[in-house]
């Protein structure tokens, strides 16, 4: 099977050629991916260089003229790096962009901790007005991204990932969808999460919801699966543990409930160690997750 990341450039080339306002602007990671498209529209393929921050400003700037751009580096590197450039570039001008990452929280462990961002969905939510899709299958990625493009003037972040599920689920770019019904609590499984997440809960009652749009949070689907499963929330996420937790908190503000954040640790793994160990490492793989789980829902 592809990646998502395999799925990022033929999208995107496809995208180039059905609609003129669609821009792609990179810093020398994916260049290879658009060698073809850029013969076709140099003027709407950009490569900045190694310039994370202009990455950003020059999206921004191709947004001030009604364009529609996309803008791709590692996490680390659009995130984090011109996180100044995301806040003000974008965000104080009130223009829109579709900023895709790859690498993730620990997609290329190798890298060190340079290369990764467990962080980048939390240090977006301090900001207003994003839509964040997290997919956890290549067929899933390509939907969210042709939604994000078609998005009119929205400022969206999708979050490419090595880590895939088996299998891809219908995604609406909206809502969380319900995978199982139980009696004894929810599990909110994140995008690539959702494999492991099925596994750990083999044989437990408790409701699985899958989220691919973490925001805007669905706050109506988790109230609604409660109304059955109960107020014990667990998230599962791919990311800093705890990003979703006040999201969960405020969607059921007016009820009693608990809430446990699972996800990436906030202590630095100094090894490099393979992506299933950096899984193992954080409590996300599906033995640890059933640990936590069956000890918190119902408790």
């Amino acid at each position: 099977m592809d990646t998502m990341r395999d799925r990022f450039a033929p999208v995107v080339s496809q995208l180039l050629d059905e609609d003129p306002r669609v821009a792609v602007v990179l810093a020398e990671i994916g260049k290879d991916g658009f060698a073809d498209a850029r013969l076709r529209h140099p003027e709407r393929v950009i490569n900045v260089g190694i310039r994370e921050q202009l990455l950003v400003g020059a999206g921004a700037g191709l947004a001030l003229t009604g364009m529609r751009p996309i803008v791709h580096t590692f996490a680390s590197f659009l995130v984090e790096r011109p996180f100044e450039q995301v806040k003000l570039d974008l965000g104080h001008q009130d223009v829109g962009a579709v900023l895709v990452s790859a690498a993730a929280s620990f997609d290329w462990p190798a890298g060190g901790f340079t290369h990764m961002a467990p962080g980048d969905v939390a240090l977006l939510d301090t900001l207003d007005g994003w839509t964040v899709h997290v997919p956890g299958h290549p067929d899933e990625a390509e939907t969210l991204l042709r939604h994000a493009v078609a998005a009119g003037n929205e400022r969206v972040y999708v979050r490419l990932s090595v880590q895939s599920n088996a299998e891809a689920r219908p995604v609406d770019s909206a809502r969380f969808h319900t995978v199982r019904e139980g009696r004894s609590g929810v599990v909110v499984a994140v995008g690539p999460m959702l494999d492991n997440v099925l596994a750990a809960t083999e044989g437990l009652d408790v409701t699985v919801l899958y989220a691919t749009t973490v925001r805007p949070f669905d706050a109506v689907a988790l109230r609604a699966a409660t109304l059955a499963a109960g107020t014990d929330v667990v998230l599962v996420e791919p990311y800093l543990a705890g990003t979703s937790t006040t999201a969960a908190n405020d969607a059921l503000a007016d009820v009693p409930h608990r809430v446990l954040g699972l996800g990436v640790g906030r202590a630095e793994l100094r090894r490099y160690g393979t992506v299933t160990e950096h899984l193992t490492a954080h409590g996300l793989d599906p033995h640890a997750l059933r640990e936590r789980i069956s000890a918190f829902v119902g408790g």
